[in-house]
């Protein structure tokens, strides 16, 4: 059975950091790329970043470009998203996505989806 579990959201002050993980079981990260999504109250989904697994290809949103980092642990079977002074915008639940196998972070297509994990940034 596929998990996707996030953790290490919370509350941060504006400007903070934080690193978000997405923790997967049911399949190794070897054979799928990993995205990172948030969405918050009021509006739609957006997508921040992704990850493959074969060529290590990085992609990331506009609003978080200068200000993430995406990477995995294969040993811990773990993905995470580092971001940076963070703004009160970036608020939301942050969830990640496993990339369907037969398609990558330049064209992909989700199969399996985390609860997510609450970001709140204050003052």
């Amino acid at each position: 059975q596929v998990e996707l579990v996030e953790s290490g959201g919370g509350l941060v002050q504006i400007g903070g950091s934080l690193r978000l993980s997405c923790a997967v079981s049911g399949v190794t990260l070897h054979d799928y790329a990993i995205a990172w999504f948030r969405q918050a109250p009021g509006k739609e989904r957006e997508g921040l970043s992704c990850i493959n697994n074969r060529d290590g290809f990085t992609s990331y949103g506009d609003s978080v470009k200068e200000r993430a980092t995406i990477s995995r642990d294969y040993a811990l079977n773990t993905v995470y998203l580092q971001m940076g002074n963070l703004k009160f915008e970036d608020t939301a639940v942050y969830t990640c996505a496993i990339v369907h196998p037969k398609a990558t972070c330049r064209r992909p297509v989700y199969d399996y989806w985390g609860p997510g994990t609450q970001v709140t940034v204050s003052s």
